[in-house]
């Protein structure tokens, strides 16, 4: 078993101060920030883009975990790694290369990852699993912060960690959407070892016990 990450999402920052919101994290002793990338196209929100992680860059030492939500994430990843992401995930259901893109970000020295929307398949990844740092299994349809965890979901966390086992890969599987210290334990019981936390990170008035808790 990989050792528990919680990567806390600015998505559920206040996106007037997200200097603030990185000292929060980086005072919690969470060592990833997870910052969700958004195009109005491909999901039903913007958010920012890879001038932010630029500027943030410069604030922290964390590990910059950056999910791609965009329609054409395969003209953006050079711009992403330049920008100081150190992990570049971007959706199958938007890229048809996804082996070709996988290895670029390899290539560029960054982590590659994957993910799905709930209604797609972890089966769909097999050939990609190979090139792949990590895996994202989103909870909820993409788009909206503070959404509820669809339960149907940790099945597939569960296959795909059967599909890990089975390969002999060592890939991280992530979930994000609804994740709570409540739903990180089905979470984890299914096979998870990457937990992105939205609302209930920045909503805590013990940030620092919460990210213990539930990495320990």
């Amino acid at each position: 078993m990989n050792k528990i990450i919680v990567s806390p999402s600015i998505l559920a920052a206040d996106f007037s101060n997200f200097e603030r919101a990185i000292g929060q994290i980086d005072a919690s002793g969470a060592s990833w920030v997870h910052m969700d990338v958004m195009d109005g196209s491909f999901v039903p929100n913007i958010t920012f883009g890879p001038q932010l992680i630029r500027s943030l860059r410069q604030k922290s030492t964390a590990f910059f975990d950056v999910h791609l939500m965009i329609a054409n994430p395969g003209g953006f990843i050079s711009e992403f790694a330049e920008a100081g992401a150190d992990q570049i995930t971007f959706h199958y259901e938007a890229q048809p290369h996804c082996h070709k893109y996988l290895t670029e970000i390899r290539a560029l020295g960054k982590k590659s990852g994957i993910a799905i929307v709930p209604s797609t398949p972890c089966s769909a990844l097999e050939e990609t699993l190979p090139f792949a740092d990590i895996v994202l299994i989103m909870t909820v349809n993409p788009g909206f912060g503070g959404q509820k965890l669809i339960p149907e979901c940790l099945a597939k966390v569960k296959k795909l960690a059967e599909m890990r086992e089975k390969s002999g890969l060592n890939f991280r599987i992530s979930v994000d959407g609804g994740i709570n210290e409540e739903t990180s334990k089905d979470a984890v019981s299914a096979g998870a070892d990457t937990l992105v936390m939205g609302s209930a990170f920045f909503k805590s008035d013990d940030q620092k016990g919460l990210i213990k808790r539930l990495t320990h």
